[in-house]
């Protein structure tokens, strides 16, 4: 067992394996349906202009510097201090303590080394479409989408440490309250369309301690919260599978005796949440034992498509199952499926940014641009938002601490991210950073691409509030209104 597998333990006490609540009949089912996780979807606040969404997470920072904002003026500028240029200091804006927040003290930070002189960009650049967006030569196939997908280049965190993998889907910083996950809220809003699939589901990545909390549901309660699941079509579902040696019939008598016990306890006490969230959880699992593994038999699938979102090479393979199998998620009804394509960490570039950064993009991006092509082939344009994102950006200036390789650092202040799909404009820019790529205008924080994500699924993060929780004016976020249709 890795270190990002959860436990068999833990696993089972946070979902529950079977299918105990077959036997509780029509009026607990009306009850759980009331209480969120029953037979049909809740009705969203207003018409909405998508039904899922797939979130593509690039966990340890990707360089917005030598991906989708170029600067030219760092080539101009190589090797000089900030204070060398014709341009104001930007650490020494006020911007910069407005939008950044540290976990060590101020003493401590004092002794982080400063920003080394400024790193050229590391690729080249080229106009692409009718947009004539610009994007690096490291994203060839993305390329020819580029009219599809609206860029934000004024994206912030506050977290100058990879706990903004956190801050990116919860909202808040690692000294803050703890929130649910974006994926949580969109499940305990929406409901499932598919009740033999969970609303949210994780492709690899965050299941260690330190980023659990990423796709944690936190107090809207488990069964909200992100539920992993493997591309093993022997396997997809850790702990999910029925053991060889016991019958299903077995199975289905040992189940429908814990239902018939859930439906005494239900008599006793009709009002208790967390019996029926359990007994929702075992019909929920039961279901999941057969649609699981067929939502994700990538076998089935044409060579064509297969080779379309590189399952052919081994070098896109990893990150193309991936998409392929979130493509085919949504198409069964999950309303929220959370991506890592590679593997957690990958994009952290202190060093060698060249060398790391054109093999995450290689790895990346004939599988992306290829789930792209197929969803609007299929007819998904109007139903799906995708949306590529990643914790923070990388520093123009070298890293402090490693000036002889030719790496970039930590860059909450500004970065880039891009949407796709139902609702939104094509082909647009929003949003820029300064000639140096560091603090972005018209400032979005992170909660921003939450409402705007919430609000393409006709969801209004201000009405929803959890009972007995209060939420900050920030955790809400605003609607980046300019990028949609």
């Amino acid at each position: 067992m890795t270190s990002e597998t959860p436990s068999r333990r833990v696993f089972l006490a946070d979902f529950g394996l079977g299918f105990a609540g077959l036997a509780l009949g029509s009026l607990l089912r009306r009850e759980a349906a009331a209480d969120g996780g029953g037979e049909s979807p809740k009705v969203a606040h207003f018409p909405p202009r998508a039904r899922s969404v797939i979130w593509i997470f690039n966990s340890g920072g990707y360089s917005h510097l030598e991906t989708f904002d170029p600067k030219p003026a760092l080539n101009r500028y190589a090797g000089k201090t900030f204070d060398e240029t014709p341009f104001p200091n930007p650490t020494r804006s006020s911007l910069h303590a407005q939008r950044s927040r540290s976990v060590l003290s101020p003493e401590l930070e004092k002794q982080k080394p400063p920003q080394g002189r400024i790193l050229p960009l590391q690729v080249g650049f080229r106009k692409h479409g009718q947009s004539g967006i610009e994007i690096s030569d490291w994203w060839p196939h993305l390329a020819e989408c580029v009219d599809e997908i609206a860029f934000v280049r004024s994206m912030y965190t506050t977290d100058n440490d990879h706990a903004a993998e956190n801050q990116i889907h919860t909202g808040r910083h690692r000294l803050d309250e703890l929130q649910p996950g974006l994926g949580a809220w969109v499940s305990y809003g929406l409901g499932a369309l598919n009740q033999n699939l969970p609303q949210y589901v994780v492709l690899s990545g965050a299941f260690n301690s330190s980023t659990r909390p990423s796709i944690s549901a936190n107090y809207l309660g488990p069964r909200h919260g992100g539920v992993p699941l493997a591309l093993d079509p022997r396997d997809p579902l850790p702990y999910g599978t029925r053991d060889r040696d016991v019958p299903a019939e077995a199975q289905r008598n040992e189940y429908e005796l814990i239902g018939e016990l859930n439906r005494l306890r239900g008599v006793n006490y009709p009002d208790d949440p967390g019996v029926l969230a359990r007994i929702r959880r075992y019909e929920l699992a039961f279901g999941m034992q057969a649609a699981v593994p067929e939502a994700v038999a990538l076998g089935s699938e044409s060579e064509e498509t297969r080779r379309l979102y590189g399952l052919d090479r081994p070098e896109t393979r990893e990150a193309g199952e991936r998409f392929l199998a979130a493509r085919r998620l949504v198409e069964r009804g999950v309303r929220f499926v959370q991506v890592y394509p590679i593997r957690p960490g990958a994009w952290d570039a202190h060093e060698n940014l060249r060398s790391n950064h054109s093999k995450r993009c290689l790895a990346a991006d004939k599988p992306v641009a290829g789930l792209l092509h197929d969803l609007r082939r299929r007819g998904l344009s109007e139903d799906v938002v995708v949306v590529f994102c990643t914790e923070f950006g990388r520093t123009p200036g070298l890293d402090g601490r490693e000036e002889k390789k030719a790496g970039r650092g930590h860059h909450p202040h500004g970065f880039t991210v891009w949407l796709w799909g139902a609702g939104l404009k094509r082909g647009v820019v929003h949003g820029a950073t300064d000639e140096l790529g560091y603090h972005g205008e018209p400032v979005h924080y992170v909660t921003d691409l939450h409402a705007t994500v919430l609000h393409l699924l006709g969801l209004d993060s201000h009405r929803l509030d959890f009972p007995g929780r209060r939420r900050l004016r920030i955790d809400h976020g605003d609607v980046i209104r300019p990028i949609l249709a």
